[in-house]
């Protein structure tokens, strides 16, 4: 493990795999560096992958107040430690919060995009208006796990019986302890499930060679964002992987990012 020191002072912990160009990857949500660590694997003989803990999970450090800036200055401190400049890939939250990076300046040559869980048309309800408030007040509680909860409900539209049973598994404590960052993650996106457009200053903003892909058999709302990912950035195109979803295992998501990353 090494740390990097945000523009606030707080740790950042990460991990560095392999050789070549930097690649950066950006998690989700409920997830830490550890998860990415199979895919770095696959990646390592051809780039020199920086896994990073975002600001509240695994090793990292959590200074407060949060603000969406200051996950931005995390980013931007990984992609320092990685000489200055960097691809990166994002996934689901992460991919909206690398995207926001980019937005804001971030010293990106190419990046990735995995399904950022935007809503943007009628195709599923949109998250409540009291979201992000009903998260906090959880999370204030001490109620970790009923924040999950919520998420699993109204975020991605859980079925009540398989919240409940997942509740139950052993593995849940360790879902339990990054709760608290679901409240990041509705930072970052914002107003972007809400069911409106993009916004359209993205397309001056955002111009860098970008992939955005998606899993054929995930829900519609996610398929239509990716879609108006592209048809909003200027240098975007869209690969849809068959037979995953939300996520893709690394014998399949690797040697797609492999290709886009290394093409001339």
């Amino acid at each position: 493990m090494n740390t990097v020191t945000s523009t606030d002072g707080t740790l950042i912990a990460y991990d560095r795999t392999g050789s070549g160009p930097s690649l950066v990857f950006v998690n989700g949500a409920l997830s830490t560096r550890a998860d990415v660590k199979s895919v770095a694997e696959v990646l390592a003989p051809r780039f020199t992958v920086f896994a990073y803990d975002r600001r509240g999970r695994g090793d990292s450090g959590d200074t407060q107040p949060y603000a969406v800036e200051r996950e931005i200055q995390d980013l931007e401190a990984i992609v320092q430690e990685a000489g200055g400049q960097a691809l990166v890939f994002g996934h689901s939250s992460g991919a909206a919060l690398a995207l926001e990076a980019v937005v804001r300046g971030l010293a990106a040559t190419r990046l990735a995009l995995y399904e950022p869980p935007y809503i943007v048309d009628g195709s599923r309800p949109p998250v409540p208006v009291d979201y992000v408030p009903t998260l906090r007040r959880l999370i204030d509680e001490g109620r970790a796990g009923d924040a999950v909860a919520y998420f699993w409900q109204v975020g991605i539209l859980m079925p009540p019986e398989a919240i409940a049973q997942m509740r139950s598994a052993p593995w849940f404590a360790g879902i339990e302890a990054l709760g608290h960052t679901l409240l990041y993650d509705g930072e970052v996106m914002g107003d972007h499930m809400r069911g409106m457009p993009l916004p359209q200053e993205w397309a001056t903003k955002a111009t860098l060679r970008t992939l955005v892909l998606d899993g054929d058999q995930s829900p519609a709302s996610m398929r239509n964002a990716v879609e108006a990912v592209v048809q909003l950035l200027p240098n975007a195109e869209r690969r849809t992987l068959n037979g995953v979803g939300h996520g893709a295992p690394p014998d399949v998501l690797a040697p797609v990012l492999e290709e886009f990353f290394l093409r001339a």
